[in-house]
């Protein structure tokens, strides 16, 4: 699978023989593949070329810690409801895949592990709050269950 971060993308990467493409960012908007809106048109194209189009959810985005140029791409997790919307979002196409950025990005705040509050001497650790610590993991268990049945 390739990434794609523009429409254009498509050709590119079925003329180089990928089987398809993912849109991995978790900041809605922050390319053109990430902006969930877009999303019912790239799946269109991309049965058009014969690729697999998997979006990509992730709980919020905030790599300010490390990138402070990065402001405009933040995302709150609005306890949750983002990645909630996210997940509806992707599910609603029905793609024989979906993509989570991510399990443990820490720095760029798209983590879904356990989580619980914790502050170091130099940096105060996210956390989930009001959700319990694996309040993403529970959230991802139910959509899947909902999205395969068994």
């Amino acid at each position: 699978l390739g990434l794609l971060l523009e429409i254009s993308d498509i050709r590119q990467l079925a003329g180089a023989h990928f089987d398809g493409f993912y849109t991995y960012f978790a900041s809605r908007g922050f390319t053109f593949g990430s902006e969930w809106m877009k999303w019912p048109e790239l799946k269109e194209q991309a049965m058009r070329e014969g690729l697999l189009f998997v979006p990509s959810v992730g709980p919020g985005y905030d790599d300010t810690a490390i990138r402070r140029w990065n402001e405009n791409n933040k995302r709150d997790r609005e306890s949750g409801n983002y990645y909630q919307r996210a997940l509806s979002s992707a599910i609603a196409l029905r793609p024989p895949v979906i993509s989570i950025t991510s399990f443990n990005e820490w720095g760029e705040g798209t983590q879904i592990e356990p989580a619980k509050p914790y502050k170091s001497q130099n940096r105060e650790y996210q956390n989930y709050l009001p959700l319990d610590p694996d309040g993403y993991l529970g959230m991802t268990r139910s959509e899947v269950m909902r999205y395969y049945p068994t």
